[in-house]
């Protein structure tokens, strides 16, 4: 008999990440943060962008690296508890004036002011959460470390996706350069890509527009139609 088909993707997790995140998300059975990964600098895990009148400015949640440089991003500490406070002032600066806002200034707000945790993993995990909620986004989030595996690269994908049920995995574009397809078909699973071309435009303060941003961008422009300015809106 052959297994029901379960569809998932391995992603380290993000801060408060684009749209394209959410939509690889909301495009599975499945997400597996993989935050038993190495943390790396100057990369999307602890910042992203956000617009502002001045142009593109850079949120950056502070990390303990010090002597650290190998360590997961499921051990990395904050490093500075006010960075929430600070984030949160910068996001109403950059967008009371967008249309949605006021609609969910209370709820990010929250998410902002209402955690406590010291670890970066469990910080990118609530927003993820949260983020989800406000998409309508209820895709499986689990964590990497739930399954065990070791191994390298793709023998450990693949560990992960035949200890989670999975028949496919959906990988982002990016890993075309060096995950290794021929482990997956051994293990009998599909691997297919996602695309992040074809995103419509909004209307988006400060131009000229520009996609690559916070989705927090998306929500305080668009609101509850948010999902139709992504791609895996379409399917619903």
């Amino acid at each position: 008999m052959r297994p029901a088909p379960k569809r998932i993707a391995i992603v380290q997790s993000s801060y408060i990440p684009w749209k394209g995140y959410f939509d690889l998300i909301g495009s599975v059975d499945e997400f597996v943060l993989l935050d038993d990964a190495q943390f790396t600098r100057r990369d999307w895990r602890n910042r992203n962008r956000i617009k502002t009148p001045d142009g593109l400015k850079w949120l950056t949640v502070p990390v303990e690296m010090k002597g650290k440089y190998d360590q997961a991003i499921k051990d990395t500490r904050i490093s500075d508890p006010s960075w929430s406070e600070k984030h949160w002032k910068s996001l109403y600066h950059a967008y009371s004036r967008a249309p949605c806002f006021p609609q969910f200034a209370a709820r990010i707000e929250e998410v902002y002011q209402g955690g406590s945790e010291e670890l970066l993993s469990q910080i990118n995990h609530r927003f993820l959460t949260a983020i989800c909620g406000i998409l309508g986004i209820d895709t499986m989030v689990t964590w990497s470390m739930d399954y065990g595996v070791t191994g390298r690269k793709t023998e450990r994908l693949v560990d992960i996706c035949e200890r989670a049920g999975a028949t496919e995995y959906l990988s982002g574009p990016s890993a075309r350069s060096y995950l290794d397809e021929s482990l997956f078909e051994e293990a009998g699973i599909d691997v297919t890509w996602m695309e992040y071309d074809g995103y419509p435009e909004y209307v988006q303060l400060y131009p000229p527009f520009e996609h690559h941003v916070t989705v927090l961008d998306l929500i305080f422009h668009t609101g509850m139609k948010a999902r139709d300015h992504m791609l895996s809106g379409a399917s619903r």
